[in-house]
């Protein structure tokens, strides 16, 4: 019988690039699941139809939390050679949660803030999914989310508004917790003034052409990133290859592009 090998024989030195989890939220139609198409021979688990105009492998279209949970094990158990798995999206997913929650309990059994816990435990399901495909099958994993403006309050300031996923607060920290980086992408917009007369003056937005992927966390949005990443990523309109912009920062996926 092999003898049992100690904690301390079992620790480990260096640095271990694992396949990474990430969080790609932003404005509406900015080319979210067009920069995850991009992403290392990419499949989808659409929960929508934002995918449907770009050409990448994609599931059948799900409608329900356990459809998702279904999909997911058919990637663990069966063989095939994507490196990326990509959910579109989360916030469409947490509104399947809740379904499937009404659907299961009383309304006395999610109330007191009950339902928040319980939505929390389902995706906490599907986070736990993906991760034993990124342990087991070597998979890197991708959540787009939409974003929406809510008040902050912080407590060293005034409140103030800011971008952040359009998730329930308790669902959105999970994930946020779950993610090896948050990254928030808005169009760039460099503001024109105009003289009107007098001491009046109009201001407008003119696009510059560029997406900003936004890595840490300022006022204006939620952002995080547990790599050396650029605060400010930019992808230039039609860029062909938008998701290597952000993956050439990313060892893991540095890697995997140079293979290529």
């Amino acid at each position: 019988m092999a003898e049992k090998k100690s904690i301390m024989d079992q620790v480990r030195r260096g640095v271990v690039h694992t396949p990474p989890r990430l969080m790609l939220y932003g404005v509406h139609g900015i080319g979210k699941s067009t920069i995850a198409a991009d992403a290392p021979n990419a499949i989808f688990i659409p929960t929508e139809d934002g995918a449907d105009e770009i050409d990448v492998p994609k599931m059948p279209k799900v409608a329900s939390t356990d459809e998702v949970l279904v999909q997911l094990r058919a990637l663990y158990k069966e063989a095939h050679d994507f490196q990326t798995v990509v959910i579109d999206s989360a916030d469409w997913l947490e509104d399947f949660i809740h379904l499937d929650l009404k659907a299961s309990y009383t309304e006395k059994e999610l109330s007191y803030g009950k339902d928040s816990v319980r939505a929390a435990e389902k995706m906490n399901e599907v986070l736990t999914a993906l991760n034993h495909l990124r342990e087991q099958r070597g998979m890197s994993c991708i959540l787009i989310a939409h974003c929406e403006v809510k008040r902050f309050d912080s407590p060293m300031s005034e409140p103030y508004d800011r971008y952040q996923p359009k998730l329930q607060s308790r669902m959105g920290s999970l994930i946020q917790e779950w993610s090896d980086a948050v990254l928030f992408t808005t169009y760039d917009v460099a503001v024109k003034r105009e003289e009107a007369g007098g001491f009046k003056e109009h201001r407008r937005g003119i696009a510059t052409g560029l997406r900003k992927v936004f890595t840490e966390e300022r006022p204006a949005f939620h952002a995080k990133n547990r790599y050396r990443m650029p605060v400010e990523i930019d992808i230039r309109e039609n860029e062909p290859h938008p998701f290597a912009q952000i993956g050439k920062h990313i060892p893991y996926f540095a890697a995997q592009l140079a293979a290529e």
